[in-house]
């Protein structure tokens, strides 16, 4: 039986928000099967993060796609969740998407009221993130791009803009999905991203 690794971030009902928060900003992490979403999320978050894996069954044999992703025995089957303070009067809540096609149905939800998207590449797959992307630019969403790299060198970033035809001013980086470094930068990209485009900020008024 494998050992569960042992998670000292408090649950979100231990880490009520503090009473000088006043606002609730939510963006989306999206991406094909398998590409480190919930990885990510629970990366970031400050409190044990909710996700909804499921032990994956002979039942997705011939309906999820597999190549490349060999090794994965669990899979979101609606979003993972969780939560980073940015200052005293913000919280942003991070939402991982489910990137099998058959769960592209619950993406709406996730986007109502979402400030801006993380869109997560394998860039041994890139064709897999060719939809969110396409989602996302239809629907006006601002995003930014993240390049979750497996190899040990990984690819330059000129040529996985060029296999995405990413517009020129989408950004575009390099992370490692499982450190919590790498991945709180790609979110302070997309901040960053968000003020460039002098986007008003998608905030919810916090119940007191």
């Amino acid at each position: 039986m494998d050992s569960v690794a042992y998670d000292d971030r408090p649950t979100r009902a231990r880490a009520p928000l503090s009473s000088s928060v006043r606002h609730a900003l939510k963006i989306v992490v999206v991406g094909g099967f398998g590409v480190g979403k919930t990885t990510m999320v629970r990366a970031v978050s400050e409190i044990q993060p909710l996700d909804t894996e499921a032990v994956m069954t002979n039942a997705a044999v011939g309906v999820d796609d597999l190549s490349g992703v060999t090794g994965k025995s669990t899979t979101t089957v609606a979003f993972d969740f969780g939560r980073i303070s940015l200052a005293e009067e913000y919280v942003l809540y991070v939402f991982g998407a489910p990137g099998q096609e058959r769960f592209w149905f619950l993406w709406d939800r996730l986007f109502t009221g979402a400030l801006g998207a993380v869109v997560l590449v394998d860039p041994r797959r890139i064709s897999d993130s060719w939809y969110a992307i396409d989602r996302l630019e239809h629907q006006g969403t601002p995003f930014v791009v993240a390049c979750n790299s497996f190899e040990p060198i990984p690819p330059a970033l000129d040529e996985v803009r060029d296999a995405l035809d990413l517009d020129p001013h989408v950004p575009l980086f390099s992370c490692d999905a499982r450190s919590r470094t790498s991945s709180k930068q790609v979110l302070i990209g997309l901040v960053e991203h968000l003020i460039e485009r002098q986007t008003p900020p998608a905030v919810a008024e916090v119940r007191s």
